[in-house]
């Protein structure tokens, strides 16, 4: 039985292809930013307490060092045995690097996933501040068929998601073969361009803010086309259909290595009220036909729109992240990593209802022992 959480997240669990590091030899690879004299506990073994106290559902530092002391009643949370208490915990995360610390994290649950589809969208977290006392802006990079988070970049106050864009795309390591899938903001010729230097393909979004653009795709002969896929579901009370046209991109269309275009009709009814809207989507895609039927590029598309279920609202419903007060120095940024990380694992284990599982992991230590140890 492992002596420690440092122990206890040094196994790895999951099968992929190639064994991928620990994620203790992940936090391992943190620099510490401490004078080593006087150091009680080593960087990683409170980086595993924050971990595990995340995957648990901790929300803030207090909750972490509530959440460590409640762990090491049933067994030691460090090798030495003793608990990081509150001020160690806020610490240790206001001063570590938080682009380190993303590095690794991501980077490890990286390793843990194989993934085609990958879509890219922004947050901000609207209840923390840097310490200069600015907003925090986070774009991630999330798997469409696991959910995992596989990077992160935080985008600065005065700037916005455009220029970050290739910066995430380098977290990502080789990208050939890949599919990347964005929202309007991000249909810029730069970003098609370089998607498709480094061997990936896109699926954007086109709204209003590419006027011409948006324009030119939905004045093409649509209402003479059939539907080529269909999709009914019922959720929250509604019955949507979503019907999928796709035609070849002609070259007046006027966008880098476009292949396709794409109408996504949704119609919504409310059975109750009989009320029932439609509204009609636009995409562009480096996918020819042969490589991404209709149907797949539906998928594509409606998979995209999951990272608002599976990312953002998970953040902001089960970790409360829109009312974080994290405040100081790198604490928004760790704890948004952390809280990657465990929506990660949690995803990895198979569990869709991420605030059920951390409810049983909050409950179970020895439970969120074991999730940990991937």
């Amino acid at each position: 039985m492992s002596s420690s959480l440092i122990d206890a997240v040094a196994t790895a669990g999951i099968p992929t292809d190639t064994p991928p590091s620990s994620l203790a030899s992940a936090l391992a690879k943190i620099p510490d930013p401490r004078d080593p004299r006087g150091v009680r506990y080593p960087l990683s073994e409170v980086l595993a307490v924050l971990a595990c106290a995340v995957t648990a559902g901790a929300r803030t530092f207090t909750m972490i060092a509530e959440w460590a002391v409640h762990a090491a009643s049933i067994r030691p949370v460090t090798a030495s045995g003793l608990v990081p208490v509150l001020s160690t915990i806020h610490r240790i995360a206001t001063l570590v690097d938080a682009a380190a610390v993303e590095a690794c994290l991501h980077a490890w649950i990286r390793a843990q996933v194989k993934t085609e589809a990958i879509a890219i969208d922004g947050k901000e977290v609207r209840g923390a501040k840097n310490a200069d006392g600015t907003r925090v802006f986070l774009m991630a990079a999330v798997t469409h068929d696991t959910g995992c988070v596989i990077g992160q970049e935080a985008i600065g106050e005065k700037t916005n998601e455009i220029p970050h864009f290739p910066l995430l795309l380098d977290q990502l390591g080789d990208l050939t073969g890949r599919i990347i899938t964005a929202d309007a903001l991000h249909t810029q010729h730069e970003h098609a361009t370089g998607l498709t230097g480094r061997g990936a393909h896109y699926v954007f979004t086109v709204k209003r803010n590419q006027p011409g653009l948006h324009d030119r795709i939905a004045s093409q002969t649509w209402a003479s086309l059939p539907v080529q896929h269909t999709v009914r579901e019922k959720a929250h009370g509604r019955i949507t259909t979503w019907s999928i046209t796709c035609q070849p991109a002609q070259t007046w269309i006027g966008f880098p290595h476009a292949r396709q275009t794409i109408r996504l009709t949704r119609d919504r009814t409310n059975p109750r009220t009989g009320h029932s809207s439609r509204e009609h989507v636009y995409a562009i895609t480096s996918l020819s036909p042969a490589d991404a039927t209709p149907a797949r590029l539906a998928t594509l598309i409606r998979g995209h729109w999951t990272i608002e279920n599976r990312l953002h609202w998970v953040r902001d419903v089960t970790y409360d992240e829109d009312r974080s007060q994290a405040r100081t120095g790198s604490g928004p940024r760790i704890m948004a990593a952390l809280r990657n990380l465990a929506i990660s694992i949690h995803r990895l284990h198979g569990h869709t209802n991420i605030a059920a599982a951390t409810r049983t992991a909050m409950r179970n230590p020895e439970h969120t022992r074991q999730l940990t140890r991937l």
